[in-house]
């Protein structure tokens, strides 16, 4: 499937996710900004697809994005980030969302699997009631050292720093 295929409202994605449920598929939601991407958010990516069948990605929309990391991001508009992550071959689905959390988006889809990628621990993610709610679970991945958007801006940071 084109990666562009791959990006989808969420009225177009729930009757692609009842047919899978049909199927006896799991589905795994793991959601982001991922603005700034890099092979740690591969390698989440890509452990979250191994814990079920289908991987739906949340992406923050522009909007939620300067609302949770400042005016002077994303670095990337929404529909670049979203077609970039459709490309992964793990990822099945972008949904992108306005919300600064996925709360809204959980309680649609309804995944089996919510995972969260770092060092949070899943009692710590205010989104884990609601999951556990309707029988499914939060998973986090395991972190990957060195590999963080964080780690990224404070490189840029500092090379703009010794630039002026």
């Amino acid at each position: 499937m084109k990666a562009v295929a791959k990006v989808r409202t969420l009225e177009q994605l729930l009757p692609d996710l009842q047919e899978a449920r049909t199927r006896q598929q799991q589905v795994v939601f793991t959601n982001g900004c991922f603005d700034l991407l890099h092979v740690g958010h591969l390698r989440t990516l890509e452990w979250a697809r191994r814990q079920g069948d289908l991987l739906v990605v949340g992406l923050n929309s522009d909007s939620s994005v300067r609302l949770l990391k400042g005016d002077r991001r994303p670095l990337t508009p929404q529909q670049d980030r979203a077609e970039l992550l459709a490309g992964f071959e793990c990822v099945d689905y972008v949904v992108i969302f306005e919300e600064q959390t996925p709360q809204a988006l959980l309680e649609k889809i309804r995944p089996e699997i919510h995972v969260k990628g770092g060092d949070y621990r899943p009692e710590d993610l205010p989104e884990a009631p609601l999951v556990l709610s309707y029988g499914g679970r939060v998973l986090v991945t395991p972190l990957i050292e060195g590999r963080s958007t964080t780690r990224l801006e404070s490189l840029l940071d500092e090379d703009s720093d010794h630039s002026q």
